[in-house]
């Protein structure tokens, strides 16, 4: 039997991270230059124990051995649920990751995806993208607490959307390609205890709260037309404005700050962090004659990696 490999991107929100846990509109996009990749392998005349091997994070083990509530241990019990699996046949899963690691881009997520479909594509019972993204979506609770959807969503898809949680899902298409430089600050963002932070701090004044909110929401349906119109300067110009608001409630960071201040004066049209905060990533909207430039001034800012990525929507991806 062939060996069976699944990947799913990285993402990044371009508008409304936070506020779209409490209803209000968010946009995602995939960022297909990075990946989680899980392969599978059968192993007929071995153990008839799951061999799970995650290099990068030391782990080398079989599924007996995984604590029950291990994000790879919960993926095989949630599709053997699925699929109605007494047990699984003897394999060999190797998971590799290039997505930064509490970064703000989803790695949770994309590992989520990529192990639920490629569990489910080994018993040749490979599940639909609704069915899949249900199912990362119960790991990503299990890692959040209670998360939007959006991570999962806009990955499982790997198509640009308008979400807004417990909605159908709304796929966008930009009437041009949006050029991002994203800089990694190289710090943990952790985004259960920014949640947690955002909403303890909401019960505490939550007219002051959900004013900002609600602005977050209003240019987030602006950029949203802004994208779909070509309108690049807009976007830009409600980048830095949702990062203004994301300040004023307490998600970014000196270290954030610092990087996205350093892309505006070198010559993008936007920046703002993007994900959970406290760490992790912004992102610089750049026109792509100015990207080496924005790439030179997050590096001297103190980006501990910077990625230069291209989103395009022409065709589903």
């Amino acid at each position: 039997m062939p060996a069976i490999s699944s990947t799913a991107p990285a993402k990044v929100i371009l508008f409304g991270e936070h506020t779209v846990v409490y209803g209000y509109p968010a946009i995602a996009a995939p960022v297909t230059g990075l990946e989680a990749r899980v392969t599978i392998t059968a192993q007929p005349g071995r153990s008839t124990l799951p061999v799970i091997e995650a290099p990068q994070i030391g782990l080398k083990t079989t599924l007996d051995h995984l604590p029950s509530e291990h994000p790879i241990a919960l993926a095989f019990n949630l599709v053997a649920e699925a699929l109605k699996l007494d047990h699984w046949p003897a394999l060999h899963l190797r998971l590799t990751s290039s997505i930064p690691v509490a970064s703000g881009m989803g790695s949770s997520a994309a590992t989520a995806v990529a192990l639920i479909r490629a569990l489910s594509a080994f018993v040749g019972h490979p599940l639909p993208d609704p069915q899949v993204c249900e199912l990362a979506f119960r790991l990503e609770q299990h890692h959040h607490g209670t998360p939007s959807g959006i991570d999962n969503t806009v990955i499982t898809y790997a198509r640009p959307i308008f979400f807004i949680r417990d909605q159908p899902i709304e796929f966008l298409t930009f009437s041009m390609p949006l050029y991002l430089i994203i800089g990694d600050t190289g710090m943990k963002g952790l985004t259960r205890e920014a949640v947690a932070g955002v909403r303890q701090r909401r019960e505490q004044n939550p007219t002051w709260y959900d004013d900002r909110f609600r602005a977050i929401g209003e240019l987030t349906r602006r950029a949203k037309r802004a994208l779909i119109e070509g309108q690049i300067d807009e976007v830009g110009r409600w980048m830095v404005e949702n990062h203004r608001l994301l300040i004023e409630i307490g998600v970014s960071s000196p270290e954030l700050d610092r990087l996205v201040q350093a892309a505006l004066s070198a010559g993008a049209l936007g920046a703002k962090l993007s994900g959970g905060g406290q760490g992790g990533i912004m992102i610089a909207l750049v026109h792509p004659e100015n990207s080496s430039q924005v790439e030179q001034a997050l590096r001297r800012a103190g980006a501990a990696n910077v990625f230069s990525v291209v989103i395009r929507t022409t065709q589903a991806i």
